[in-house]
């Protein structure tokens, strides 16, 4: 039987003036996430309506790939504190 895809979505709340950099700060990890084997998609953005916000969008082929990268994931330095986290 075939894995089913694996879909994972949620935002954070940060300091508005930092929202732009803590997206940016993820740049790196988008890129790499991007060509690991099984992502068929993942996104930090910045969202249009509230300024303190940054929406995560990730899509796996399977489980399994989605547990492979966060095993070798290293996620960005902190570039402020996030003040609330929902995924």
């Amino acid at each position: 039987m075939t894995e089913k895809k694996v879909i994972v979505a949620g935002w954070c709340i940060v300091d508005p003036k930092k929202r732009d950099e803590v997206v940016e700060s993820f740049k790196d990890l988008v890129l790499r996430a991007r060509r690991a084997p099984g992502c068929l998609d993942l996104a930090m953005t910045a969202d249009p309506v509230d300024p303190s916000r940054a929406n995560l969008f990730e899509f796996w082929r399977s489980e399994s790939d989605l547990k492979a990268w966060r095993a070798a994931s290293h996620h960005p330095k902190a570039v402020t504190r996030l003040l609330r986290v929902e995924v």
